[in-house]
């Protein structure tokens, strides 16, 4: 354990403006998505919550803001589903249990998943004054947050709820120091356990997800939900030139299960979603687990780096 929070610690130290942007310009998929809760399941959300972790670091004294960018349910970029008329609400959880708790970490909503203080709560509908704009939550003292050592800072949570309605809300994060901008704290980060995504409309197009491999995993399943067998998901780490996963149609989920070697262990796995079709508006749920069944965290930048396969070359001797 001592080892994996050094680890951790170093990296969050050297994370800057795009950790702390959701989603980051790593993981390339447009928007977070969150459905209301009379949704079909079917359009690709299968439980309408959505819930995300920053960290601040310890070192930081000054306030900091969560910002959300077109929260509104309405306009733009949002799915309409035959008329504007769902509701989303945004609530941000400090204190201690915030991340701690195990039911913060479990990829269903259920049980005390809202672990933590309560710090703030809002709901938004169909509302021009949000439409393709950035609403700002706080200020927030970093201390509201739960102190968690392993990761060298404060936590918050920011739980994201489908409300009335059967929409589906497209949306962004960032953790910011001003309230009117999109300003990096030096060394915060973001993280999940599971993610509700909208993928690109744009054919060839490659995301990421980024799990990180601690060092007592040795295998993981990757679970994708209502991936319209849209393209490729491969996944490439230190050790892997690219293992293909499982996709099947809508509504359902693919489970891959792929072992871990020594190599791969505190590195970070890239997961990737590869476009082969010309299809438009495709959302997904992504999580993965280890051999205990537990899910792993993504990080919006990749812990230790963007992973590259490390090319092995033999060299036959011959008499």
């Amino acid at each position: 354990m001592k080892k994996i929070i050094v680890i951790l610690l170093c990296v969050f130290m050297q994370i800057e403006l795009f950790a702390q942007s959701l989603p980051s310009s790593d993981e390339k998929f447009p928007f977070l998505m969150t459905f209301s809760k009379k949704a079909d399941k079917t359009w690709g959300d299968d439980d309408f919550v959505q819930t995300i972790f920053f960290v601040i670091p310890e070192s930081n004294k000054n306030p900091i803001y969560i910002r959300v960018f077109d929260p509104d349910n309405g306009g733009l970029n949002d799915e309409n589903r035959g008329g504007f008329d769902s509701k989303t609400k945004f609530s941000i959880y400090g204190g201690k249990g915030a991340h701690s708790n195990s039911d913060a970490k479990l990829i269903e909503p259920k049980g005390n998943y809202k672990s933590g203080t309560l710090i703030t709560t809002k709901i938004f509908g169909v509302d021009e004054t949000t439409d393709n704009k950035w609403y700002t939550f706080g200020p927030f003292n970093p201390t509201e947050g739960e102190y968690q050592p392993e990761f060298g800072g404060y936590v918050f949570k920011v739980v994201i709820e489908g409300l009335d309605g059967d929409d589906g809300n497209l949306y962004k994060l960032f953790l910011s120091k001003q309230s009117d901008a999109n300003t990096a704290v030096d060394g915060g980060n973001s993280f999940c356990y599971e993610y509700s995504i909208r993928l690109p409309d744009t054919k060839s197009s490659v995301c990421h997800v980024y799990p990180f491999l601690p060092i007592n995993v040795v295998a993981v399943k990757i679970n994708i939900y209502d991936y319209d067998d849209e393209g490729i998901i491969r996944a490439v780490s230190v050790a892997k030139k690219g293992e293909i996963a499982n996709s099947k149609t809508e509504g359902t989920w693919s489970t891959t299960k792929i072992d871990i070697s020594k190599e791969e262990l505190n590195t970070s796995m890239d997961i990737q979603f590869i476009k082969k079709k010309d299809v438009k508006n495709n959302n997904i749920v992504v999580y993965i687990t280890n051999q205990y069944n537990e899910a792993i965290p993504f990080y919006s930048v990749p812990i230790g780096g963007v992973p590259k396969y490390k090319y092995k070359i033999e060299v036959n001797k011959t008499k």
